[in-house]
């Protein structure tokens, strides 16, 4: 985009007409800036009926910020009300994302404070310093998820520490699925990571009871599969 060039947007292919889009930032593992890392991924959340803003120019690189993040939903906020934009109109700027994998997470969570931000996602990614986990964790405000690739995955004892350290009262789910630190982004559609990331994100951002009833109660969609599921004060 000319006026977002540090990004990369994923978005339905033909713009609807019928519903508003909700925005979903997205920071990828290794702070690498290369837009179209996790594509697959992100295509399919786009397909979904979401505009997702990807830190990274397509095929890019050298190092992202968290400031790209708020950049990203600065810019959805932007087009929606620009009387010039494609986006004109399109977007839910009341209902946004921000999540991240990997090195992502950190980033996700320097900007988790943002009152625009309804629920973020760390994928594969947990804080690694105390000062972080100190300083950032009692700032979360919206529902968060992590899904984590189980104890294989390097981040999996971050991942696990943040849980313990979460505020009091705040909406949470942990999913671990046995995949290692790559998840299943690779896989057509991003594979299993990219079925519950898209469930999750229409449940916190489109209130679908379906995908809800994937993550809620006894018999929860998510509980009696391969994923090992914790959550606090979802309801």
């Amino acid at each position: 985009m000319s006026d977002l060039p540090d990004h990369t947007v994923y978005r339905p292919d033909t713009l609807p007409t019928d519903e508003e889009l909700p925005v979903v930032a997205w920071g990828s593992g290794a702070c690498r800036a290369d837009g179209t890392w996790f594509e697959n991924i992100l295509t399919e959340f786009a397909s979904h009926g979401f505009l997702v803003v990807a830190n990274g120019e397509p095929g890019g690189s050298g190092r992202t910020s968290s400031d790209m993040l708020t950049d990203a939903v600065d810019w959805a906020v932007a087009e929606n009300s620009d009387p010039y934009s494609k986006f004109k109109g399109k977007t839910d700027t009341s209902e946004v994302a921000v999540m991240g994998q990997s090195c992502g997470g950190p980033e996700t969570m320097e900007v988790a404070g943002d009152p625009r931000i309804d629920t973020t996602v760390m994928w594969n990614s947990g804080l690694m310093s105390l000062l972080d986990k100190w300083t950032q964790l009692p700032d979360l405000h919206a529902p968060i998820a992590y899904f984590a690739g189980g104890p294989e995955d390097i981040a999996y004892g971050n991942a696990m520490d943040d849980w313990d350290r979460l505020p009091a009262g705040l909406p949470a789910f942990m999913g671990n699925l046995d995949v290692g630190h790559y998840g299943t982004y690779a896989e057509p559609n991003g594979g299993e990571f990219g079925r519950v990331g898209v469930n999750w994100l229409k449940w916190q951002l489109k209130d679908d009871p379906a995908a809800r009833a994937e993550f809620v109660g006894p018999d929860c969609g998510l509980c009696s599969t391969e994923w090992d599921v914790l959550r606090k004060n979802l309801t």
